[in-house]
C-alpha cells in the first residue's frame, strides 16, 4: 500500500510539472494553474508536510528556467571565452573577456527585478494568506484576459518605439518592473503576462517583449525560489524531495517545446487568444468553485 500511495505522488508530481512547463511561458498565470490543480489533485498529507506545496508550486520553476537558460545560452551568457569572441569584443586584456551589451542587457532586468524583490522580500506572507485562493486567481485570470484583448485591440496598426532588446532603457525596464509586481501580489496575473502587458503599453514589439520576460524570469524565480525553501527549511523527506525533483525535471523539459512553440507563435499571431482563454477559465473555475466548494 505504501509503494502504491508513492507512485500516485509522483504521478501527481508529473502532472503539476506537466501544468507548470506549459503555464511559466504562456501567458496564463502558471500559479494561478498550480493552485487550482492543487485543489482538484492535492498531495496526500501523509506523504507530504503541510507547508509543502506553498514551496513546491514555487521552487518547480526553476525547470522552466533552466529551459530558458539551455535555449537562449547565447543571448545570456555574458563572459567571451574563446579566441573569436573576444575578438568580436574589441577590447584587450581583461574586459576582451566581458559581452558588453549582454552585461548592460542584465543591469537593466536587475533594475526591473528590483519593485517585485523589495515588495516581495516584505509582505510575501501577507500576499500569500490574502490572495493564495480559487476566487482570488479567478478574478486575475478574467481581469488580465480583458486586458490583453484591449491592449492588442489598441495595439493594432502602431508602430512599437522598441523592437531590439538593445534599445530597451533603463526607464523601460523599471516601468516593466513596476507591471511584474501586480503578479507577484495577484496569483493568476501570470508574470509574463503582466510584463508583456506592460512592455506592450509603453511601445515594445512583441517579440522583444516576450524575451526580455524570459530573461527576466531568470534572477526572479531564482529569488522567489530561495526564500520559499529558506522559509519552508531544508528537513526534506524521501517523499518530498522526490516530488520537487520530478516535478522540476518535468517542468524542464515541457518548457523547451512550450518556449520554442511560443517563439514561433508570437512572429504571426498576437495575445488575444491567451486573453480568451483566461476569461473562459477563469469563469468555468468561479462556477465550479461556486457550486462544488
Amino acid at each position: 500500500m505504501g509503494c502504491k500511495m508513492e507512485i500516485i505522488e509522483i504521478i501527481k508530481a508529473v502532472i503539476y510539472g506537466i501544468v507548470e512547463g506549459i503555464t511559466e511561458w504562456l501567458p496564463i498565470s502558471s500559479t494561478g494553474h498550480l493552485i487550482l490543480v492543487e485543489e482538484l489533485i492535492p498531495f496526500d498529507s501523509q506523504n507530504v508536510g503541510e507547508d509543502f506545496f506553498g514551496m513546491f508550486d514555487v521552487v518547480i520553476q526553476l525547470g522552466a528556467i533552466l529551459a530558458v537558460v539551455v535555449l537562449f545560452w547565447g543571448q545570456i551568457w555574458p563572459f567571451a571565452l574563446t579566441k573569436k569572441e573576444r575578438q568580436q569584443q574589441g577590447g584587450t586584456g581583461l574586459m576582451s573577456y566581458f559581452k558588453k551589451d549582454i552585461w548592460v542587457l542584465w543591469f537593466k532586468i536587475l533594475v526591473s527585478c528590483v519593485p517585485a524583490a523589495v515588495i516581495g522580500i516584505l509582505f510575501d506572507d501577507v500576499f500569500d494568506a490574502l490572495f493564495y485562493n480559487p476566487p482570488c486567481v479567478a478574478g486575475a485570470l478574467v481581469v488580465f484576459g480583458i486586458a490583453f484583448i484591449l491592449i492588442e485591440n489598441w495595439n493594432k496598426g502602431r508602430k512599437c518605439k522598441v523592437t531590439a532588446l538593445s534599445q530597451i532603457t533603463y526607464q523601460t525596464a523599471l516601468m516593466i518592473g513596476v507591471f511584474q509586481l501586480i503578479a507577484a501580489v495577484f496569483p493568476g496575473t501570470s508574470r509574463s503576462g503582466a510584463t508583456i502587458v506592460g512592455a506592450l503599453l509603453i511601445g515594445v514589439s512583441r517579440t522583444v517583449a516576450a524575451e526580455y520576460t524570459f530573461f527576466l524570469a531568470i534572477p526572479v524565480m531564482f529569488g522567489a525560489s530561495l526564500l520559499k525553501v529558506v522559509k519552508f527549511g531544508f528537513d526534506f523527506t524521501a517523499m518530498e524531495l522526490t516530488a520537487l525533483g520530478v516535478g522540476t525535471v518535468v517542468s524542464f523539459i515541457v518548457s523547451l517545446f512550450v518556449l520554442r512553440f511560443l517563439m514561433g507563435y508570437i512572429k504571426k499571431h498576437d495575445f488575444k487568444v491567451f486573453g480568451w482563454y483566461r476569461i473562459v477559465l477563469g469563469g468555468l473555475v468561479l462556477l465550479y468553485f461556486g457550486l462544488v466548494k
